[in-house]
């Protein structure tokens, strides 16, 4: 597959040492020191786009649905805790995910993942010594859909760093909202996420992605969700997932919550995450 069909190499070229590389990633980096995502417009070229939605046509029946009521932690609730705390702020989740395994070598999606100076890229954005292809075989390169009604209410990410590409808008609705950076990796910060649920409009950004545009975003510290879809079109955005520790893969609660399914992998390697957040 050549990359450069759909890559659009001309106004990024990434796979080069020269100066427009050069100057993307200073603006890319600099967007993502200030808050923690930065958004290239048109990664994809126009014409491609078409490609990718037929994929993501084809494999969307095999997207696991889920409809249930979530806190941003994807946890049980805490009746010992005020009915104002983060951990009890219940919301409607519906949407699906199309399980990594199910985008075979013949997919475009996976080869963009799996070329050699993408990775290097997204590194370089985030300027991060620590960083790894999530190591899931649910979830390295995944589909999200949604349809109308849906949504994916205000939570935080487990991987640290991710990488969406949108394919396919609805109608109407689904913009993406975040703040940023609203916990960090010591600190939980709940008065501060109280007051994003609570619509603190200070606190919160609002991205409006079309189809090809690349969005690198630090979703394990920054509260975030995708306001409700209007409409009968679904919308489709691929996920890219990297994190700091290598061998990293889901915990079987957010894997099964996430994909349906629970493999050996999330029960061996369940509770050896670094970081000490609750999720």
């Amino acid at each position: 597959m050549d990359i450069a069909e759909f890559i659009d190499l001309d106004r990024y070229p990434i796979e080069c040492d020269c100066p427009e590389r050069r100057d993307l990633l200073t603006s890319a980096q600099a967007l993502i020191k200030a808050d923690g995502c930065a958004v290239i417009k048109g990664f994809i070229r126009p014409e491609k786009i078409a490609e990718l939605v037929i994929e993501c046509d084809k494999v969307e029946k095999f997207g696991y649905r889920n409809f249930t009521r979530t806190n941003p932690y994807f946890l049980t609730d805490r009746e010992d805790l005020p009915s104002t705390h983060p951990l009890r702020r219940f919301y409607d989740r519906s949407n699906a995910f199309v399980p990594a395994d199910n985008l075979g070598n013949d997919s475009i999606l996976r080869a963009i993942f799996e070329w050699s100076a993408f990775s290097p890229f997204i590194k370089e954005v985030l300027q991060e010594e620590n960083f790894f292809p999530y190591a899931d075989p649910l979830a390295d390169v995944i589909v999200n859909l949604a349809e109308e009604g849906g949504g994916f209410p205000w939570h935080f990410d487990t991987n640290n760093f991710t990488v969406t590409l949108a394919i396919q808008n609805a109608e109407s609705g689904g913009e993406f909202e975040y703040s940023p950076m609203v916990r960090s990796l010591t600190d939980e910060n709940y008065d501060k996420v109280e007051r994003v649920l609570d619509g603190d409009k200070r606190m919160i950004k609002t991205v409006h992605l079309e189809p090809g545009d690349l969005q690198i975003f630090k979703g394990r510290y920054s509260l975030h969700r995708v306001a409700p879809l209007r409409g009968k079109r679904k919308r489709y955005v691929a996920i890219f997932s990297y994190v700091a520790e290598p061998g990293m893969v889901s915990s079987p609660q957010r894997a099964k919550e996430l994909y349906g399914r629970v493999l050996p992998i999330h029960l061996e390697r369940a509770g050896l995450r670094a970081d000490a957040l609750i999720d």
